[in-house]
């Protein structure tokens, strides 16, 4: 008995059907089968791995943050060779301003370019390389249009492609940087991160103006290479939406927000947006590494009796005996005489004939007024009057030498300088004090990984029990003990 058709249906899937028309029907299923499972592997096979452009796009989101060509040894320590300058400058200004960047600037390892409004003439722009910057002319400006092509010297450095950049830094042709210092702020952050980097003004009314959020430019200021990548892209777009904006830092920043890139504050960047005389601030130097001094051409010199120019030769020589300790202040106090001393290393030196206390040694004397309406602030820190009666005024001291001990060691010698004004005083302590005519320092150089650490201020004592032979007093700084405090006792 032969089995049903039914049975070898349900017997045999693959048996052959009696009729030729079902067995066509059944190729044309099957077919259709395979080719909609080969689109699917297809569109699949497209989405995820061919590099064809037709494919599933995702979000533009970067896994890891682009580097600068040849940036391969992303975890070597960051150095002068990772960073590109680039120094705002114009042809009506350079042939003077440029005297301050050639105090800093080192042919030998400093990279980046001064960029120009047009070709120098002959004597072109000393040790400095210089750019001439593109058609700025193009864009939108309402008051300054030197500011667009200032801005532009980001977009226009990044586009040179230069090799093994982790830091893009701008600064204005008459910004002094103190390059060891910037580095060791640099090396202090992950340069694969977006990262803006700088210091605002000191005067209130300015960063009202402008912002207190923005790097004030002629203090300098750093970007990152991934995020000067992503500045890149909007920049010019974001110049014409803010073409209202004076200033070519207030510009950047305003491009930089639309990013969501805040500003990651410094205390060593100075705009030194003041008038007058800089000594209060420079003598009382926060706790933080000396980076940049800018509108020294506005302020009276920092030494007395020299120009700006030599000023800031003098303040150069004890910068390269010891870069870190530059500025840095620490105390004593002399238990004998009731006397406080205050030294900012390699500057100046005070001595004041009567017990006062940390707190206000380390509160700059107000020597300067605002920088627009020249009034007495305020100000973004505290600020401590110079006292009218001559006696309660400190004896002030200018580093006049300073020399290396060996490799690891250094002397630096601080002359008095004769204050008309502390002249009138006749009390015998103040006569006491007026015996030291030069007081002789002596101190270790401050350690490469010394701002990597917590920053604590070092401590000093008078040596030779406060005796002073032939005018000369000697003072050693030093680390503090551990049990040891700046203490008026």
């Amino acid at each position: 008995m032969k089995p049903s058709h039914d049975v070898l249906k349900a017997s045999n899937f693959f048996a052959v059907p009696e009729k030729p028309s079902e067995f066509f029907v059944l190729l044309m299923r099957v077919g259709l089968l395979v080719f909609f499972l080969a689109s699917i592997s297809l569109a699949l096979y497209s989405a995820f791995v061919s590099k064809s452009p037709l494919r599933f796009a995702l979000p533009n989101r970067p896994r890891t943050a682009p580097l600068s060509p040849d940036q391969n040894d992303t975890g070597a320590p960051t150095n002068i060779s990772h960073v590109l300058f680039g120094i705002g400058a114009s042809l009506n200004t350079w042939r003077d301003r440029s005297r301050y960047s050639q105090q800093w600037w080192d042919p030998g390892s400093t990279r980046g370019y001064a960029w120009l409004d047009g070709e120098p003439d002959k004597k072109g722009t000393g040790p400095l390389p210089y750019r001439v910057s593109s058609d700025w002319t193009r864009f939108r400006f309402s008051s300054s249009q030197s500011a667009v092509r200032i801005a532009r010297i980001v977009s226009e450095s990044f586009k040179l492609g230069s090799h093994n950049v982790r830091w893009f830094v701008m600064g204005d042709d008459d910004t002094v940087f103190f390059a060891d210092n910037l580095i060791s702020v640099l090396a202090s952050y992950d340069h694969t991160g977006m990262y803006y980097i700088g210091g605002n003004s000191e005067s209130v009314e300015q960063d009202v103006m402008h912002t207190y959020d923005m790097a004030f430019g002629g203090g300098g200021f750093a970007i990152s290479y991934p995020l000067a990548a992503r500045l890149v892209n909007l920049l010019d777009g974001c110049l014409d939406r803010y073409y209202t904006f004076y200033g070519s830092d207030q510009k950047i920043w305003a491009c930089l927000s639309e990013i969501g890139v805040p500003l990651t504050l410094h205390r060593g960047f100075h705009q030194l947006d003041i008038r007058g005389d800089p000594y209060g601030i420079l003598a009382a130097h926060p706790l933080a590494p000396l980076v940049s001094l800018h509108h020294l051409d506005y302020l009276n010199p920092m030494f007395p009796e020299m120009n700006q120019i030599d000023s800031v030769k003098t303040l150069m020589r004890a910068y390269r005996v010891d870069p870190r300790r530059i500025l840095q202040q620490c105390f004593c106090h002399d238990k004998k005489w009731k006397w406080s001393i205050s030294i900012a290393w390699g500057y100046t030196l005070q001595i004041y004939p009567s017990i006062v206390a940390a707190k206000d040694l380390q509160t700059p004397l107000q020597t300067f007024k605002t920088w627009r309406s020249w009034s007495n602030g305020p100000f973004t820190f505290n600020t401590r009057p110079v006292n009218p009666d001559p006696c309660q005024q400190p004896l002030v001291y200018f580093m006049d030498r300073v020399e290396e001990v060996g490799e690891s060691g250094s002397l630096t010698s601080y002359e008095m300088f004769l204050n008309k004004e502390g002249m009138k005083c006749i009390t015998e302590e103040y006569k006491q004090a007026m015996e030291v005519r030069r007081v002789v320092v002596s101190s270790m150089k401050m350690d490469y990984d010394y701002w990597k650490k917590a920053p604590v201020r070092q401590c000093c004592e008078i040596m030779d029990h406060g005796s002073v032979k032939n005018g000369t007093m000697r003072i050693r700084i030093r680390k503090c003990r551990p049990w040891e405090s700046i203490t008026v006792s």
